[in-house]
């Protein structure tokens, strides 16, 4: 209240501002609708049985029909022509072909998609898996194994005798053939997965 008594003020004090703004105004809140009476049900509206996002159309010329009905009965090799035709006659640019490159095309990839598959089933990373080893070569697996699995005394002790378990996982085949050499070399069987 006393913002809108200084405007006023201000107003009244400086007639050449009255004239460039003109009378001040206030409003408080002021609802600009008018309440519906809440007796009344709602308006129900008839929809469509299908969407239609241009709205009704008009029926199809004669032309149109007799258009069709000729393009219908021309056999099946000759209107398989006319999708290219109308193209090149509406001057159309050629669809790119859209590269499948990366995707999974599942069944429907044909050929090409079971030789890329092929392709991929080389495998590239290998588990050592120890198998079985002598009684006696105990000492000489677990210090082998200690060797390349970073582990503790306590902990390749219990690994090796827990057996058959894997050693070592995703690993080359250089590096596993090296493994497989010194296991069997200290008196164990192991194998790569």
């Amino acid at each position: 209240m006393k913002f809108i008594a200084l405007a006023r003020s201000v107003c009244a004090h400086h007639s050449s501002l009255r004239e460039i703004t003109g009378p001040l105004q206030v409003r408080c809140f002021q609802h600009d609708f008018v309440p519906r009476d809440p007796k009344t049900k709602p308006i129900k509206y008839k929809y469509p049985l299908y969407y239609d996002p241009y709205g009704p159309r008009p029926p199809p010329s004669e032309k149109i029909i007799e258009l069709a009905e000729r393009i219908a009965a021309l056999p099946p090799e000759e209107r398989s022509q006319i999708g290219s035709a109308l193209g090149y006659k509406l001057k159309h640019p050629k669809l790119q072909p859209i590269s499948t490159e990366g995707m999974d095309l599942g069944s429907q990839g044909g050929e090409a998609a079971a030789a890329k598959v092929e392709e991929k089933k080389e495998k590239t990373a290998f588990d050592v898996k120890l198998e079985k080893f002598d009684a006696a070569a105990k000492i000489k697996v677990i210090k082998e194994v200690r060797a390349f699995t970073n582990l503790g005394l306590k902990e390749a002790k219990d690994l090796v005798e827990k057996v058959p378990c894997v050693l070592k996982q995703g690993v080359t085949k250089d590096e596993a053939n090296g493994i497989i050499e010194k296991i069997k070399a200290a008196g164990g069987v192991a194998v790569m997965e």
